[in-house]
């Protein structure tokens, strides 16, 4: 995959930022998108190679801006190889539950974690026809584990599912498609309370690289990274 065109959403932060860290490391073209210009121009700042690094504020879950991102990458680098559905949000009100949770901040979170993959699979399937690519699915633990009343882990149940629906789909177009499943992992997400045994990106990242770096005709379909000490 070295020298190929990447697009990875939501990449600004978090395990996003440092998997487009690495692959750039190892010589590959990226397309990042964020929400926040002002986060966004402040990642591409920082992390150079200008020549293979393009931002683009786009909303995982809005449909013409998704569109507009892998046009843009393909115009840009002139192919797609792989795309990474990374974009998650959470609400502000978690760890609350569906029933006692507060409905109106529920939307973007549902949007975002099950309609932007599904948006980013429709935009670049058949750019990864043509170059026999890969698509890969920020899933998480919690989309394999229930927990009770939760609807962050219903929507990563969805995206589980979407996986498995999606490869069934691609792999007679010569497309790959793998679901990455983190557990407890240092970001953003914990707004503060992050567990203490909790992984860093990084090893999610090298993660998502294996798994883009595998050879033509080999589909690697599942792979769940927890920390040790998460016994769900």
């Amino acid at each position: 995959m070295t020298g190929k065109t990447v697009l990875i959403t939501g990449a600004t932060s978090g395990i996003g930022a440092h998997t487009a860290r690495l692959l750039l490391d190892r010589g590959y073209r990226v397309a990042v998108t964020g929400r926040d210009e002002t986060k966004l121009k402040s990642f591409l700042d920082e992390t150079g190679h200008p020549d293979r690094l393009l931002g683009i504020i786009a909303d995982a879950a809005d449909w013409p801006a998704t569109q507009a991102a892998v046009t843009r990458t393909v115009a840009h680098f002139g192919a797609l190889h792989a795309a990474v559905a990374n974009a998650g949000f959470i609400p502000a009100d978690h760890p609350r539950t569906i029933a006692d949770g507060d409905p109106e901040l529920w939307a973007p979170m549902v949007l975002t974690n099950v309609l932007g993959p599904a948006l980013l699979a429709n935009a670049a399937l058949p750019h990864l026809e043509s170059t026999g690519g890969r698509l890969v699915l920020i899933g998480s633990v919690a989309g394999l584990k229930n927990s009770p009343a939760n609807l962050y882990s219903a929507t990563k149940w969805a995206v589980t599912g979407m996986a498995e629906n999606l490869r069934m789909y691609a792999t007679s177009r010569g497309i790959g498609v793998t679901l990455v499943s983190p557990g407890m992992t240092d970001t953003a997400f914990w707004q503060g309370g992050v567990p203490p045994f909790a992984l860093s990106p990084e090893p999610v990242a090298e993660v998502i690289c294996f798994a883009l770096g595998q050879p033509a005709g080999v589909d690697l379909n599942t792979l769940t990274i927890r920390p040790v000490g998460q016994p769900v």
